[in-house]
């Protein structure tokens, strides 16, 4: 069947606008280029620019979930997967790669991190510090959380006033403390 020959013009201009984008111009990545000063195809992006997979959602300043048994272990158990190796498991900073010539990370037990804010510890867990890489795209914002959790348990543990201590574990510090 043969197309009407008033619509067969019509065919022709809609078939020559097929545009295929693998075949326009354009610079391949990295590739040079004359049309900026630098010599370069590739911009920097904007200033202020976000990413895509940027989280926007508010850091809060305080630990934004009630802390129990469940979530400590939880925490524990990412501390252990993401930061021991560094941390060590006591968070004293003497994990394996330290013991394998890496620069040691800071102790949680110095004066400075035990008065850090919980956001401090959420922020460099999210964003990195030194030469500590950010874990924001590896730890969801919940097991950051945790962790932090678990890292002031860590720190009270190595820090607990004696005066909050059962009597039989006080009877026992000093006892030892006679020796």
């Amino acid at each position: 069947m043969k197309a009407p020959k008033p619509l067969l013009p019509l065919l022709l201009i809609i078939a020559g606008c097929k545009q295929d984008m693998a075949d326009q111009p354009r610079y391949d990545p990295l590739a040079s280029s004359t049309q900026f000063a630098d010599g370069m195809s590739a911009r920097m992006p904007a200033d202020d620019t976000v990413t895509r997979d940027a989280d926007l959602a508010a850091t809060p300043d305080r630990f934004p979930y009630p802390i129990t048994m469940a979530l400590l272990q939880r925490g524990q158990q990412r501390f252990e997967i993401f930061c021991s190796p560094c941390h060590g498991r006591t968070g004293d900073g003497h994990g394996m790669v330290v013991q394998r010539g890496f620069p040691p990370p800071p102790s949680y037990h110095q004066d400075a991190l035990r008065k850090a804010t919980d956001r401090h510890f959420f922020d460099v867990i999210s964003n990195g510090y030194g030469a500590m890489f950010p874990y924001a795209a590896r730890v969801p914002p919940e097991d950051r959380w945790a962790i932090v959790a678990y890292i002031r348990a860590l720190q009270y543990s190595h820090d607990v006033p004696a005066s909050t201590l059962p009597d039989d574990l006080r009877a026992k510090l000093d006892a030892e403390a006679e020796r």
